[in-house]
Order: C-alpha cells, then structure tokens, then sequence
C-alpha cells in the first residue's frame, strides 16, 4: 500500500488525509500543535465546562466540497441547515432588517430576497441587483481584471451609494472574504456571488454546527483515516524536508524523527511554509501573504437575549453574534449542556465575531469585551438589561490570508517545483476567497493529484 504524508491538520490537511484514505492510500499526517483542527477548532471552557469554538464559523450551501467532506466522516448530522438564505440585520439608528430569499427558482430567489431587503432604499435594492449581475457577467467572462481591482473600487464603478455598501456589501465581503472592502480584491467575491446567490436556492443558505469543531470534523476525520491504516501524529513539527534523486521523499520533524513516504502535501499556511522550503522551493511572492485576524469573544448572559439563532450587526465594531445555546438545542443533551454552561435554566451563551479585527488585536480583552457588548445592547434590546457572567476572547491572528489585489495573482497551484511535493490551503490558487471551502477544495485536489501520480508509480 502506498504511503503518504500531509503537514498540517486542519481542514485543508485532514480533507487531503481523509481522501487519501478513503482511496486506499496509507496516510500519516504531522500536526506541529497538540491539537489538530489549525485554525478552526474547539475547546473546552475549564470555569464552565462549555466547549466553545476559537471562532465562529459559518459556511453556505454551495460549500459542495466541504459538505461532502463532513458526509463522509459522518459529521452531516451535526448540520443546522437553513430551508433557504435569511439573515436579520440590526442597525442601532435604522432599525432591522431581513434579508430572507423566497421559496422560487433560482435566480427570482435572489431577486425576491434583495426586493425584500428594507434597510434599502427601493433604489438600492435595484442598484445593488444590478451590480450582482454584472459582476456573473464579468466572472462568466473569465475578466481578469477582476483580481486587480479592489471591491471598493469596482462597487464605486458599478453605482453602489455608501448606504448599500454600509447595509448590505460591506457586511457580505466581511463574511466571504475576512477582509475590508478597500482592500480585498474583486474577483473572489464575484466568485461567491455567483456560487451562492446565483446558484440554487440551497446555495445560498447558512449552515451551522450545532457541535463544537473539533467534535464536528477533526476528531471524526482522525478516526476516519486510523481505521484505514493511517496515523496523525500530534506535537509533530516539521523542520526539513527530505530529498532523494530529485523528489520529495519524506520529512524531518523537530524530534529528529525521518518520516518517509511516496509523496507530501503541505497544508501548512504560507508563513510557516516559508521556514520549511528553501529559497530555491519557495513559490514566488509567498513572502507577501499575510494574514488577515478574526477577533472572537463568547459571552455567557444570564438570560437569553438573542431574537435569532444568528444576527448581522450593522455600524458597529462587532459584525455577528450567534446564540450557541440555540445551535445545540436539538444536540444530545451532553452537546446541550455544554453549550449553556452551567445554567441550564435559562442563560445564553452567545458568540460574537468581529472580522479583519486588527485594530481589537492591540486592545485588552476587557475593552474587546466592552465594546461588544456595548455593541450588543444597542442593537438587542433584550440584552441591556442581561448581565454578563462570564466571558472569552480569542484572537486568531492568523485566520486567513489576506485577499488582497497583490496576493490574488500570486496564489500558487498544487504543483510545486519539486517532485513529489503538493500543496494544500485556502490561500492557494482555489478560485475561492480564503474560506473553508477554499480549504477543502484545496485538499482534495492535492490529493488526487498524489494519488495519480502513486498510481503511476
């Protein structure tokens, strides 16, 4: 039986071991952390035993790859999935709103949900449908220019008024893309658009977990690779690269260990890539990938507040707040308890995320907590008089790669200039935003290329 490696465990990593597996293939995978999942994964609350995410993560139903995935490792039962796309949107000043796409064919579901959409002027609702069909005709187009433009700028060509960018795109490309609209580039949220809004009406739908994620894919993909005769190895650092007769032959980790195997795939995220190749290795321009942070905080209210299982914050430092008490109602009750902490009597635990949060990765966990829950209070008012019980902020500094016009044109291709060696990720050359599904997909791919070139050899 072949043997091969990936580096790296999160999603993109441990989609390339599952399909690895499941084509028969014997596959070890080396996470440098204890803890596998990278950068979206749980953990257990010591003061209250909750398990909480280190951020919420949300996909859509046109995450095809991703879907499949979770099926395949049996996760598909832990999925809330909504009928079809409603999002509530509180504005502080202008009140709430709903973007809720209607029971019709696809693409009069999109129509329906924008005409509906009354944060907007009647006006901006029609400009901001015009702008989403031209942005299908450029990427149907294949326009290259898409990746050398900022979605700032190509929402000013395109008419947008700065209350349709402040209600409606600011808030999507924030979701999407995890970066400002002046400066993530154009083409992967045409790319979403057309995917999700232009797609079918499923597409177009959140789906969430009711689990925490390590329970929801990490610990099920491990199990799923272990009983195919594959192993993952945890505190498993991979330091150099090992190179025979011209191809990648294995590894060595930071114990010295030498790990060999017919191929490698590297799901490592650009910067920690960059100290495993050597220059001569190294995709062009990696050095310029740089993250783009996630700043979450969870917070446990004595009473439920949250009018919705998910709510868009509009005007404030905080974007999204999601009840997890709701997510796990219908969970075992193990999963329930969890998820309310220790009252079960009638608290909320509530997640909050404030996307490309730079600027809260140089403030204190205090004034991250004030400020979101001040944000909360005025756009909730069931939540001004909930007191706060206890709180988490989780800064994940590296939760994506920036999307940026520089960094769009310099995503590498599995490929890599040495034999043997792919590479995996949700910055790599996708097609995506760096999203789950951009992970996925990635890992996927990765793997079916290794397992073609084991198959020849």
């Amino acid at each position: 039986m072949p043997r091969a490696l990936v580096l790296g465990a999160g999603f993109a990593g441990l989609a390339a071991a599952v399909e690895l597996a499941a084509r028969g293939i014997q596959v070890t995978v080396c996470e440098a952390r204890r803890h596998l999942g990278g950068r979206a994964r749980s953990f257990e609350d010591p003061a209250t035993g909750a398990v909480v995410d280190n951020g919420q993560h949300a996909m859509l139903g046109c995450y095809h790859e991703t879907l499949a995935f979770l099926a395949r490792v049996g996760a598909d039962g832990d999925l809330v999935r909504q009928a079809s796309l409603r999002i509530d949107f509180v504005d502080p000043v202008h009140g709430r709103g709903t973007l809720a796409c209607p029971p019709w064919p696809s693409p009069l579901h999109t129509l329906g949900g924008l005409l509906g959409y009354r944060l907007l002027s009647r006006q901006d609702r029609l400009r901001a449908l015009y702008a989403g069909v031209r942005l299908l005709h450029y990427r149907r187009q294949r326009q290259t220019w898409l990746a050398r433009v900022t979605v700032a700028d190509l929402l000013q060509q395109l008419g947008q008024s700065a209350p349709a960018r402040r209600c409606f795109w600011d808030p999507l490309v924030l979701a999407t893309l995890n970066e400002e609209p002046g400066r993530a580039a154009a083409a992967p949220l045409a790319e979403v658009l057309a995917r999700a809004f232009f797609a079918s009406r499923r597409d177009a739908a959140f789906v969430l977990s009711r689990v925490g994620l390590s329970e929801l894919y990490a610990d099920r993909a491990q199990r799923f690779i272990e009983a195919r005769g594959g192993s993952v190895l945890t505190g498993a650092k991979a330091t150099g690269l090992i190179v025979r007769d011209g191809r990648c032959a294995g590894v060595v980790l930071r114990d010295g260990r030498r790990i060999e195997a017919a191929g490698c795939i590297s799901a490592l995220p650009p910067r920690a890539l960059l100290a495993l190749l050597p220059p001569v290795l190294q995709p062009p321009g990696l050095e310029r990938f740089l993250p783009s942070p996630i700043v979450s905080v969870h917070l446990w209210l004595d009473r439920p507040v949250l009018p919705a299982a998910f709510l868009g914050l509009l005007g404030t430092t905080t974007h999204w707040v999601f009840s997890r008490s709701r997510l796990a109602a219908d969970a075992s009750p193990r999963v329930e308890r969890a998820a309310t902490s220790a009252r079960p009597s009638g608290g909320e635990l509530v997640s909050a995320v404030i996307s490309a949060g730079r600027t809260q990765l140089a403030w204190d966990s205090r004034t991250v907590v004030e400020r979101t829950v001040a944000d909360l209070r005025a756009a909730v008012p069931a939540a001004r008089d909930a007191m706060l019980e206890r709180s988490i902020v989780v800064k994940e500094r590296e939760a994506t790669t920036a999307p940026t016009v520089e960094v769009e044109r310099l995503r590498p291709p599995a490929e890599t200039a040495l034999e043997g060696l792919w590479l995996a990720g949700d910055w790599t050359a996708t097609g995506l935003p760096p999203t789950i599904e951009s992970a996925v997909v990635s890992g996927r791919h990765a793997a079916a290329r290794l397992a073609a070139r084991a198959a020849v050899c």
